[in-house]
């Protein structure tokens, strides 16, 4: 892949054959993040699993103590008093089958996390194919189907994020922007790396945390020793 000069520029700084301290690859994604736009800084972890064995998934959530650093648009499927109450915790949709049929009929999806009361999932099976690929299907594994959905989404506003493993059972994850510089990326990085080595399958062998890489939007990657990142998370 061909880069431009800037990009090239910033690359530079940045040694490939070197496996950084998290805390200084963090500061590297800081300093890297010359867009004129906040960029976002990523975490992309490789895990040593089979996703493809049942036993091997890893997919939860966790809040980051600082938040993401933008603002999270939340879809709740309730209804009755569940409804209000997630209209009160601040979600900027809620409906049962009239959202259903708009997201089906409409292509409606102007929201970034979608949360449901577990007496909705009959109805918001019907939406697997739609939520599936985006991401946005609500699980009871990331807290996102739950009986308490009004704390569901002041959770979700609050900065919690979602991790799953991808097709080559790797984990990408926002850890907020480049302006809350590196104390305060570190310490979302933390978090996200001791939730994801506490979801360690017991079938798991070997070398769990395979890799670890953080760059900003459009920054260079910044490898990480796998050694420091599990090392931290004791």
């Amino acid at each position: 892949m061909k880069h431009g000069k800037k990009y090239n520029e910033l690359a530079q700084k940045v040694d490939r054959t070197k496996l950084y301290d998290p805390d200084e690859a963090l500061q590297l994604a800081v300093d890297t993040a010359k867009a004129k736009f906040d960029e976002t800084v990523e975490v992309h972890v490789r895990l040593g699993v089979d996703g493809r064995h049942a036993d091997q998934q890893v997919r939860g959530a966790v809040i980051l103590p600082n938040g993401t650093g933008r603002k999270v648009r939340v879809a709740v499927f309730a209804k009755g008093d569940d409804a209000r109450a997630a209209e009160e915790a601040g979600a900027e949709v809620v409906g049962a089958e009239d959202l259903v049929a708009r997201i089906q009929g409409e292509g409606f999806m102007d929201f970034d996390v979608a949360i449901a009361h577990p007496s909705m999932m009959g109805l918001v099976g019907r939406l697997g194919k739609v939520l599936g690929p985006r991401g946005l299907m609500p699980s009871p594994k990331a807290g996102t189907v739950t009986a308490n959905v009004a704390l569901a989404v002041e959770e979700a506003k609050a900065g919690k994020i979602e991790y799953r493993l991808d097709k080559t059972n790797i984990i990408h994850c926002p850890i907020g922007k480049a302006s809350f510089g590196q104390e305060k990326l570190q310490q979302n990085f933390d978090a996200l790396l001791d939730a994801l080595v506490k979801a360690k399958p017991a079938a798991a062998k070997g070398q769990y945390i395979r890799s670890c890489t953080v760059a900003a939007t459009m920054g260079p990657g910044v490898r990480i020793n796998p050694a420091k990142v599990v090392a931290a998370t004791a």
